[in-house]
């Protein structure tokens, strides 16, 4: 099993489009072959002192996926492809940690 850690810069004011657009092809992808889990996630403001500020600007997307070549698969398929040229105007920048159970 592969998990998928993505975390996403947004521009200002875009959070909400941002996330409205990634909830428009969760079903597809929750469709692909190995995929277990695939969901957007934001900061939630506690009182806990070992959590990382949060910050308004980004967006975790959490990922399981059965293999790494079903992940690989995943990244090329038409409908991502699709869905990165609707977003990439509100992308600063993002950086994937891709991890399997220990």
């Amino acid at each position: 099993m592969i998990h998928v850690i993505c975390t996403i810069c947004i521009a200002p004011g875009r959070r909400d489009d941002f996330i409205a657009e990634f909830n428009g092809i969760v079903p597809q992808v929750l469709a692909e072959k190995g995929c277990l889990a695939y969901g957007p996630t934001v900061d939630v403001d506690t009182d806990i002192e070992r959590q990382a500020v949060p910050a308004d600007n980004e967006v975790v997307i959490i990922e399981k996926w059965e293999t790494l070549d079903d992940l690989k698969a995943h990244l090329v398929a038409p409908h991502m492809n699709a869905y990165r040229e609707r977003v990439k105007e509100m992308v600063e920048n993002g950086h994937l940690r891709i991890t399997k159970p220990a």
